[in-house]
């Protein structure tokens, strides 16, 4: 079936937040953070629902795709000076927070904080979440939900901006434009992450 890519709706969360929790399962930074295989999945879904509800999805930038059945891909973009949470949002994410992290939420806070310090300035869209459910992968789930947002950063000449957290992705983000600028190494035994950027192209 065709793939349908279309903005997020609030009905749309729970299935988003259930592929991206099955999506970043072996992500080298959710397997630093949260190290138990088994309540992984569930932790991820309720970090990437709740994030989605309360920061995401009031930027207008939340992207879904599937073929007619439940979500199989998402892209949860934030617009040009909209990266950086509010202090409120902060505060309203707190309880379910807990419940992804629990006595690990301090590295949380920690990484979160190591990425703002490497946030570039110049105003961007920022692609902070990309994901694929692994039932989907490698049908073209993931372009599907980046592909509308890049048009869009063309038409605007706005530049694009994203982490990689595994290296062999980064050839992927570099057929559509993105270049490495930089690493950020988590400290404490964590992974290292890609920082990547797309100046807007034209024909």
């Amino acid at each position: 079936m065709a793939i349908d890519s279309r903005p997020a709706l609030k009905s749309d969360i729970p299935s988003l937040a259930q592929a991206l929790g099955r999506a970043f399962y072996d992500d080298p930074v959710s397997m630093w953070l949260l190290p138990d295989d088994e309540a992984r999945t569930e932790q991820l879904t309720t970090f990437f629902g709740t994030s989605t509800r309360v920061h995401h999805l009031a930027g207008g930038g939340v992207e879904v795709a599937d073929d007619g059945a439940v979500v199989g891909a998402a892209a949860l973009w934030d617009p040009p000076n909209r990266w950086k949470q509010s202090i409120w949002s902060q505060l309203r994410m707190v309880p379910s927070l807990f419940r992804s992290f629990g006595f690990r939420l301090s590295q949380g806070r920690a990484l979160t904080d190591l990425l703002d310090a490497n946030h570039p300035e110049e105003p961007h869209w920022y692609l902070a979440v990309i994901g694929s459910d692994p039932a989907v992968r490698g049908r073209g789930f993931g372009q599907a939900v980046m592909q509308p947002r890049l048009e869009r950063c063309d038409a605007e000449l706005c530049p694009a901006y994203l982490e990689s957290s595994k290296h062999e992705n980064v050839p992927y983000y570099e057929r559509f434009g993105f270049r490495v600028i930089g690493e950020i190494n988590v400290p404490n035994g964590g992974p290292t992450l890609w920082k990547m950027w797309r100046e807007p192209q034209t024909p």
